[in-house]
């Protein structure tokens, strides 16, 4: 697996007055993920998540993400963290959003402005530095590649598709992102574009506008995710595509003790006992975490034998537990969570619960399922002498 790009040093743009916008306004539906492919998981983080990462390691700064109406909450997870963000929400065609973003950023004032599309998630340094240099006599620059096969046109006979002339592959480019443009001009440009409804990309907006535009190298890295099989999780390695884990663990309910279950902090009269806070939730749930990637059970990384545990609040297994899972090489497919007990009554809770799972482990809320059954009356759980739990994962490879 690739170095983390969050680990790549700070290091100053040749140009300090850089900022970005990171287009992820779309419904990203062709990728067949649970949610836009934007906030889905890859490489053990949000897809939008790598390049911004990777920009405010350069320097950039603001970086402006452009998402969908309704988004906010689950874009913020995805960059909890992260310096110099800002958000703003998109239009109907990526053309529409980035107009929206420049507009955002006119109170920054840069001098120059990086556009890039969120589902190109690795971004090498050296694109960015090869982009901003090209500024320096050119008014816009974008990265290109060339093209490696053979090309023909396309004619149509009867509709069906036959091989028409050959073209030129010498003469054509593959152009990624980001795309590279002094502020002023680029605004301008799109203020000013009377073209289609949808233009291909902002190089064709600034083109239209009397813009040259310079060539610089581009990388394969920045290839563009764009279906499912992009997020295909078989490789040749013979590592399992996914892998499934489960957890158990109960706790007793004694008087005078605070009651936790999922990191929510419950009103009951009785409360879990245990060396941390006892969340029996989030312990059966990072059993099955740990259980899933092969790295033993909770007591192993957190034993009740080392008093720096006692009292500690259980959030902090399940971020470990998340960590190690994501230095794997996975990615959390979903989460159940079952709590055994006769009270309290879970169901007023339950989306609490979920919401703070999810935010723990920086995943949409809807890769978390989280509910309760009785034992009708039977054993300890039925007595409410104890709280017992089960949990089941499943962990993608990314």
């Amino acid at each position: 697996m690739s170095q983390d790009q969050s680990e790549t040093p700070q290091r100053p743009l040749s140009h300090p007055s850089t900022a970005a916008i990171v287009v992820a306004a779309g419904k990203g539906v062709r990728a067949g993920q649970p949610v836009p492919k934007q906030f889905a998981p890859w490489r053990g983080k949000p897809v939008v998540r790598h390049s911004v990462e990777a920009l405010a390691a350069a320097g950039v700064a603001p970086v402006l993400v452009v998402i969908p109406a309704g988004a906010e909450d689950m874009a913020a997870r995805a960059l909890d963290g992260i310096p110099g963000i800002i958000f703003t929400n998109g239009g109907e065609t990526r053309q529409e959003s980035v107009r929206l973003g420049l507009e955002v950023l006119v109170g920054s004032a840069p001098e120059l402005v990086l556009i890039h599309d969120a589902a190109r998630p690795v971004l090498p340094p050296a694109v960015i530095d090869r982009l901003v240099d090209a500024l320096a006599s050119r008014s816009g620059a974008i990265p290109v590649l060339p093209v490696v096969d053979s090309l023909a046109h396309v004619e149509c006979e009867h509709a069906t598709e036959l091989m028409g002339a050959p073209a030129r592959r010498e003469d054509l480019r593959r152009v990624q992102t980001p795309q590279a443009f002094r502020f002023v001009e680029i605004l301008a440009a799109h203020r000013a574009w009377e073209g289609p409804t949808r233009a291909g990309d902002d190089a064709q907006v600034a083109q239209a506008s009397g813009i040259q535009i310079a060539l610089v190298e581009g990388d394969e890295a920045l290839h563009k995710l764009t279906f499912a099989a992009d997020f295909a999780t078989h490789n040749a390695t013979g590592v399992p595509p996914i892998r499934v884990g489960t957890g158990y663990d109960v706790h007793r309910l004694e008087e005078g003790e605070e009651l936790w279950l999922c990191g929510v902090r419950i009103e009951h009269s009785h409360g879990l006992s245990g060396h941390s806070d006892a969340d029996v939730a989030i312990h059966a749930l990072v059993d099955a975490m740990l259980g899933a990637v092969g790295r033993g059970d909770i007591g192993q990384h957190f034993p009740p034998s080392d008093p720096q545990w006692k009292g500690a609040a259980s959030d902090r297994f399940l971020a470990h537990a998340g960590k190690l899972v994501a230095e794997a090489g996975y990615a959390l497919g979903n989460a159940d969570v079952t709590i055994i007990c006769e009270a309290p009554k879970i169901g007023p809770h339950r989306d609490a619960m979920r919401a703070r799972l999810a935010e723990i482990l920086a995943v949409d809320r809807s890769l978390i399922s989280v509910k309760a059954t009785t034992t009708e009356k039977l054993g300890f759980t039925g007595r409410s002498e104890g709280i017992a739990c089960q949990a089941a994962v499943s962990l993608i490879r990314m």
